[in-house]
């Protein structure tokens, strides 16, 4: 019985620690892609081979803010969302766990010490879990209160998704925007609940020459 209290209480506190876990990502540096608005128009593509070149926590930050940060005082986002519900949360899936995106303290929160790029890629499509970094695009419905809305949900998802297109080729890497993902288990592994909808996914990183 004692081993048990003891295994008990050692378990609980490694999972306070990892619920605590939260990466304080640096000022987005917008200098660093001066590419116009027209000109990433111009040179938007879907890319689906990539290195494995890690990315920055500056190129991150970055990502994360154009994806779906706060562009305002107000707490406004880069993105629209429906009602401004400001419904969609992105995850951020890399070797050494999975993160949520704390838009407002520009922050990732660690939600699994566990590698679910390849539930990212899914059966069918393995260069997903290549590219170092896939970011993941829920809709928590619970922001919609009693009336949920899947359809705004999706739309609002679409303008992140472009987001990340836009500011990935700024950057000069590479992305694609995939509906396809093992959702059971990435549901599992990120403790998300049937509110949360898991939309899409973007793979991101450098890429690979042919």
């Amino acid at each position: 019985m004692k081993k048990f209290m003891i295994s008990a209480v050692m378990a609980l506190s490694c999972l306070t620690a990892m619920a605590q876990e939260v990466i304080k990502l640096p000022a987005p540096d917008k200098s660093v892609a001066g590419m116009s608005v027209m000109e990433a128009l111009s040179k938007r593509q879907s890319v689906r081979s990539f290195t494995s070149q890690a990315l920055t926590d500056s190129q991150l930050s970055l990502l994360l803010w154009a994806a779906n940060g706060v562009n305002r005082e107000d707490g406004r986002l880069t993105a629209p969302t429906a009602m401004n519900r400001q419904d969609i949360q992105v995850y951020v899936c890399r070797a050494d766990g999975a993160f949520l995106y704390d838009a407002k303290a520009h922050a990732l929160t660690r939600v699994s010490k566990e590698d679910v790029r390849a539930y990212v890629a899914g059966d069918r499509q393995p260069f997903a879990k290549e590219a170092p970094v896939s970011l993941l695009v829920v809709s928590d419905q619970r922001k919609f209160g009693p009336r949920p809305s899947p359809d705004y949900g999706r739309l609002d998802a679409g303008y992140v998704s472009q987001n990340i297109y836009l500011a990935a080729t700024a950057m000069g890497l590479g992305t694609v925007a995939r509906a396809m993902m093992d959702r059971e288990q990435l549901a599992k592994a990120l403790n998300l609940v049937d509110a949360q909808l898991l939309l899409l996914n973007h793979p991101v990183g450098y890429v690979k020459s042919e």
